[in-house]
């Protein structure tokens, strides 16, 4: 049984997606205010995207795909930019700044000024430290175990 998924745009500007066997039955459902709560309230929608699938189960999976991006990804699929839609899968920090100036949707430019970078401070020479001799341990008598004399042996073996 085939499968529908859809993207319809409400009255407010936001985006519904959902997924259905029959487009038509469903777009009338949420005319008439019998769909989704979303659009429900933001009535009147309109279809602005729809993929048919030979299966209802990967329209389903397409939907819960496509509800995951970001409205400027939706409106790159929406527009048939299907080069952008790489691009936008990415952080909003990572776009280049090529790429957003190029959107529909004007970029305003930051008004945040350079931070002004402190130069970098140079260590003063200090003193060399005075060398302390380090503590003599005594060597373990012959035939005992002395779990202290062989912890201080261990720390003295490491710091070398």
């Amino acid at each position: 049984m085939k499968g529908f998924l859809y993207i319809l745009e409400c009255s407010d500007g936001s985006y519904y997606t959902g997924s259905t066997k029959e487009l038509e039955l469903r777009l009338a459902q949420h005319q008439a205010g019998e769909g989704a709560n979303h659009t429900k309230k933001r009535l009147p929608v309109k279809l602005v995207y729809y993929e048919e699938f030979s299966r209802i189960d990967e329209a389903f999976y397409r939907e819960k795909q496509v509800q995951g991006w970001s409205r400027k990804k939706k409106e790159a699929l929406i527009g048939n930019r299907p080069e952008d839609l790489p691009l936008l899968s990415k952080n909003h920090t990572q776009y280049p700044k090529d790429f957003m100036i190029s959107m529909k949707d004007e970029v305003p430019e930051p008004s945040v000024s350079e931070p002004s970078v402190p130069e970098p401070s140079v260590p003063e020479p200090s003193a060399p430290e005075p060398s302390v001799p380090e503590p003599s341990v005594p060597e373990p008598v012959e035939g005992t175990t002395n779990k202290i004399q062989n912890n201080l042996k261990e720390l003295r073996y490491e710091k070398q």
